[in-house]
């Protein structure tokens, strides 16, 4: 949760490093402006505490119990996620922003008492709240790294190794079938945060 708080700060001062014309910047994250950025972010964090209202049978959880091949579901996800953000309120990035931290900041709070409770299955292996946290976390660090990248400067989390590995407990789609309801070692070669940044569909040297 240290690593979660973290990635929610940074973004808050990155945010606060961008001009008016700034937002209007391109990102390594599907081509999104940062403005877009900003609000996909708020929408994210509001879809969290949906998704933990909901658990185990929020529409996440619904989807999830498919056992939809990884790649299915993220163009799914994706396709939920491009919708929420066509319906924000047309307000400023850093508006945005502000909400996204409240909500991230308050989910937070919510997540320790519920650790261990399912907050959805995958093939029959259990995601548990804690476990989501672990992707929210990697969720706020990689959009770190977008927004950094837009500016024309680089990020990293102070501890990768943790982010990627909260990330990929939460994660079982990305796992061999084979191995689904076993928590097995996280295959990483080289830098653990070019890994997880791969896996986010990202290229590590991109550049405005």
């Amino acid at each position: 949760m240290a690593a979660y708080r973290d990635g929610v700060t940074v973004i808050r001062e990155l945010a606060a490093r961008f001009t008016a014309a700034q937002w209007a910047a391109l990102t390594p994250c599907y081509d999104l402006r940062a403005a877009d950025v900003a609000g996909r972010l708020r929408c994210m964090a509001d879809d969290y505490h949906e998704f933990l209202d909901d658990a185990p049978d929020s529409r996440l959880g619904r989807l999830m119990a498919t056992g939809f091949p990884a790649a299915t579901l993220a163009r799914k996800l994706e396709r939920q996620n491009a919708a929420e953000l066509a319906e924000l309120p047309d307000e400023p990035a850093p508006e945005h922003i502000a909400a996204f931290a409240e909500s991230a900041r308050s989910y937070a709070v919510r997540v320790p008492p519920l650790w261990d409770y399912p907050h959805h299955w995958y093939r029959g292996a259990v995601v548990t709240v804690g476990a989501m946290a672990g992707v929210a976390c990697a969720e706020w660090h990689v959009h770190a790294w977008d927004l950094a990248r837009s500016l024309g400067i680089d990020y990293r989390p102070a501890a990768p190794e943790i982010v990627f590995e909260g990330w990929w407990e939460g994660t079982p789609q990305v796992r061999p079938a084979e191995a689904a309801g076993l928590l097995v070692a996280a295959p990483v070669e080289g830098d653990v945060w070019e890994t997880l940044l791969r896996m986010f569909g990202r290229d590590p040297d991109w550049l405005p």
